[in-house]
């Protein structure tokens, strides 16, 4: 049967049975050739996005959404009409010659992300063979047989064979908010509404509880997920950095405008023609404009992400590469960052303290491996019991429990319950934390306080102390409200060893400024305990509880968040809030976290980091995803971060003074110049040919002082420094051109070649002075930034004396002195800009 047909028949209609026969698939799964021909003949299971334009002409449409090049292409159409076809020639092909920069930029940091893209993989459990195993979701194809539980991502559209308290949230889907149940039987007569058909899952959602197997019936683009693709339609949030980016854009438009408007008056007003005034003024807003600023950014940020990449941190957002260099606060968990995150059974204790392995029995009992008869667990408490070296000496006593129903796990009872059948009683079994289970069992205050004093040392030693209680029911039904007078059987205890080197990783993230602050599920003793033993020092008034925050006002709750870094016993709700205070207060914030509980804390976030190890949810949610879960790792990934921002913030100041000045130059040259200074053709290839440097600002060095501390925007230093060192950049423009007219008399022609000599040049010969804060000479450019800036150089000085620049651009050669004083303005220009410079940063910086 094909899959188009079966699509056609509404899978949801048919009884389990006949619904196998027409997949040609059993309830043992395929086998290995099968899938074979079924890859080959459907493909993978992923979302082809069939856009209406491909991704190279998009992306070339996109470079003329930039309203300056609108004005250009308009200025062209212009002078074309006018006869100015010369003119009109020269603008459009430099108007290309920038646009096809912008597109090849563009384009390879698109290919860059659909390459890392697949670093990140989601695994399903597949039955193959009569075997289960894991495989990447990509490899499903329809008649696979599949395993879900709760915090898995749906992979395929699947209908349910099999299952257990299951529920999943489809609101991505449907807009439901609330999780809907899930049943197995038939649905006939029903329309093909997704949010009708209980006995399906679909691709995209995620399972909220429970546990369910089924059979796929759809995958990639023939899911419901991929028909309507409503998670693509999304729009991402707008990040800090988003933001700081568009702040800075309006105020440098504002800026551009009034002065482009005041030159275009005063020229005109001067009688220097109207179209010739115009002209110049449009090309002049181009010139100064850092057009080219987008690109910078991509460059950079993708610069960034592919060594982010190569550190093993995969950037799923471009932004957060800057979020994550700019972070100053990061929330963890204590469960594989601090510790190894291998979880191993060291004791099972009775109330009378001492060892019985009756309590490791009644554990493993109320596991979701026992009741569902698997392998493997995501529990890593559950996996740790069943690895125990003990479990063979009990196989045959668990092999006389018969599991009938389960009350699984949640975050906020924290706990689970099974009910079993023993020898023909009916005993209800549970486990979770020992506060959890304390809260709902009845013993003697003697036995109490004795087992307290107990948990207590076993928590200061670093142990994880779970506890498992029991009680008979004369009924083979129960829920969660019969958890509840159960007698106390026992405690295990856990240890999760910290990891080696970890108290100096910790020492990196302080030198780097970033503050840690542990969100843990474990009690107030285990995480201090584990705090001291990686070197954090922790007193009292640093440590708080859940339930100490449940009892706190809004603002109480609020200091709280800013008075203490280590918060246990918290539940996922509490992980959230407190995320979104920090990040309200004005901090930027990452929150690692790789559990189902962890998915609203990794979405408030600023930059929310996963583990490629961890849930699939949690990975859809984060920005950021760590192929190695290690916190050096993310050391490297914040210094990554840091110069990618510094090197975008060279490129900012040293364009925005550069042009700045050069429009106070022209505004003040304007009341007195019979002539328009410099062509539009001429403003564009300076333009054009100045910034050809600043693409390989990427590469550049960023000295260790910067990386030392976390970055923010600053747009009132900005703008300042646009001030100063702009004006310090006219003064000179004026050395130049004031002796030109006043002095020599020189004639146009000379006049505007010297101009754009000088002004180009300075514009890169400064570019080594303002790329760092510290003296020019202590810090070395990259290769890239020197070989280029000496190229455009050259072209420069020789331009005027082509024949090219000549008959195109109407340049004429330069006299001898003429060359002496240019160099000697640039001298003075360079020595001068050093000095201010220093002035500058003492002065304002802080």
């Amino acid at each position: 049967m094909t899959e188009s047909s079966i699509k056609l028949q509404k899978p949801w209609n048919f009884p389990i049975d006949q619904l196998l026969t027409l997949l040609e698939t059993s309830q043992e799964g395929l086998s290995d050739f099968q899938v074979k021909l079924r890859l080959r003949r459907n493909g993978d299971n992923q979302i082809i996005k069939k856009e209406a334009i491909p991704l190279a002409l998009r992306l070339w449409f996109f470079q003329f959404k930039n309203w300056l090049m609108v004005v250009l292409l308009l200025a062209t159409v212009v002078s074309f009409v006018l006869g100015e076809r010369l003119d009109s020639l020269i603008i459009f092909s430099i108007v290309i010659l920038s646009t096809l920069l912008g597109f090849f930029q563009e384009y390879k940091a698109e290919k860059t992300l659909q390459k890392l893209e697949k670093f990140i993989s989601y695994r399903v459990k597949v039955k193959r063979n009569n075997q289960w195993l894991e495989t990447d979701s990509q490899n499903l194809v329809l008649g696979d047989i599949v395993k879900l539980q709760a915090g898995d991502l749906v992979p395929a559209d699947i209908r349910l064979i099999n299952l257990e308290n299951l529920s999943a949230n489809e609101s991505v889907l449907t807009g439901e908010s609330l999780p809907v149940s899930k049943e197995i039987g038939p649905l006939a007569g029903l329309s093909d509404q997704p949010q009708k058909l209980t006995n399906m899952l679909f691709m995209g959602t995620n399972i909220v509880s429970g546990y369910g197997e089924g059979v796929v019936v759809a995958t990639g683009n023939n899911t419901f997920f991929g028909k309507t693709a409503l998670f693509l339609e999304k729009a991402a949030t707008e990040t800090e950095f988003q933001k700081e980016i568009r702040k800075f854009s309006s105020f440098l438009f504002k800026v551009i405008m009034m002065m482009t408007l005041f030159i275009f008056l005063v020229n005109w007003w001067l009688n220097k023609g109207l179209f010739n005034s115009f002209f110049f003024a449009v090309a002049l807003a181009v010139g100064i404009t850092p057009e080219l600023l987008p690109i910078i950014m991509t460059i950079t940020l993708s610069q960034g992400a592919l060594k982010m990449a190569r550190q093993k941190v995969v950037v799923k957002r471009l932004s957060a590469v800057e979020d994550l260099g700019n972070m100053n606060i990061l929330c963890t968990d204590k469960t594989g960052t601090l510790t190894q995150g291998t979880f191993s059974l060291c004791k099972s204790i009775n109330v009378e303290g001492k060892e019985d392995e009756e309590i490791l029995k009644e554990a493993l009992i109320c596991t979701d491996n026992f009741v569902h008869r698997k392998n493997f667990s995501s529990n890593a408490v559950d996996q740790a019991l069943w690895e125990s070296n003990k479990i063979k000496f009990l196989e045959k006593e668990l092999a006389s429990y018969k599991p009938i129903g389960e009350n699984e796990f949640d975050f906020k009872r924290r706990r689970m319950s099974v009910l079993v059948c023993h020898k023909g009683r009916i005993l209800l079994v549970a486990k979770g934390s020992w506060e959890s289970i304390f809260a709902v069992s009845r013993f003697s205050s003697k036995q109490k306080e004795f087992l307290f004093q107990r948990i207590k040392e076993y928590e200061e030693k670093g142990y994880r102390v779970i506890a498992v209680a029991e009680k008979e029911l004369h009924q083979a039904k129960f829920s969660k409200s019969d958890e509840k007078n159960l007698s106390l059987r026992g405690l295990l205890l856990f240890s999760d060893p910290v990891k080696a080197n970890i108290e100096e990783t910790l020492t990196l993230f302080l030198k780097l400024g970033v503050k840690i602050k542990i969100l843990s599920g474990d009690s107030l003793v285990v995480t201090r305990s584990i705090a001291q033993q990686v070197g954090l020092k922790v007193s009292p008034e640093e440590i708080i509880s859940g339930e100490e925050l449940e009892g706190l006002s809004k603002n109480e709750f609020k200091e709280a968040v800013r008075k203490y870094n280590f918060f246990a016993r918290v539940t996922p709700e509490q992980k959230y809030q407190i995320v979104t205070f920090l990040s309200q207060e004005g901090h930027v914030v990452g929150f690692l976290g790789d559990g189902i509980n962890d998915a609203p804390a990794l979405k408030a976030a600023d930059v929310g980091i996963a583990v490629d190890s961890g849930a699939p949810i949690a990975k859809e949610a984060a920005d950021i995803v760590l192929l190695k879960k290690d916190l050096k790792v993310l050391v490297e990934g914040i210094e990554a971060g840091r110069k990618t921002f510094g090197n975008t913030m060279k490129y900012i100041m040293n364009t925005i003074s550069a042009n700045f000045g050069n429009m106070s130059t022209v505004a003040i040259s304007s009341l007195f110049l019979s002539f328009i200074p410099l062509l539009p053709k001429q403003i564009i290839l300076m333009n054009f040919i100045t910034d050809l440097p600043l693409l390989t600002i990427a590469t550049d060095n960023v000295e260790t002082e910067f990386i030392q501390k976390p970055q923010k925007w600053n747009i009132r230093l900005i703008s300042r420094f646009m001030v100063y060192f702009g004006f310090l950049s006219s003064f000179f423009d004026l050395a130049l051109i004031l002796p030109m007219i006043f002095v020599w008399k020189l004639t146009p022609e000379v006049f505007r070649s010297a101009w754009f000599v000088e002004s180009s040049l300075s514009e890169m010969l400064v570019t080594f002075v303002l790329r760092t804060k510290l003296s020019f000479y202590k810090t070395i450019p990259s290769k890239l930034l020197i070989s280029t800036s000496l190229l455009s150089s050259g072209v420069v000085v020789f331009f005027p004396l082509l024949n090219l620049g000549q008959k195109f651009f109407e340049f004429t050669p330069l006299p001898f002195y003429l060359w002496i004083w240019i160099g000697t303005v640039l001298l003075s220009y360079f020595s001068l800009t050093e000095v201010v410079k220093h002035a500058f940063f003492k002065r304002f910086e802080k």
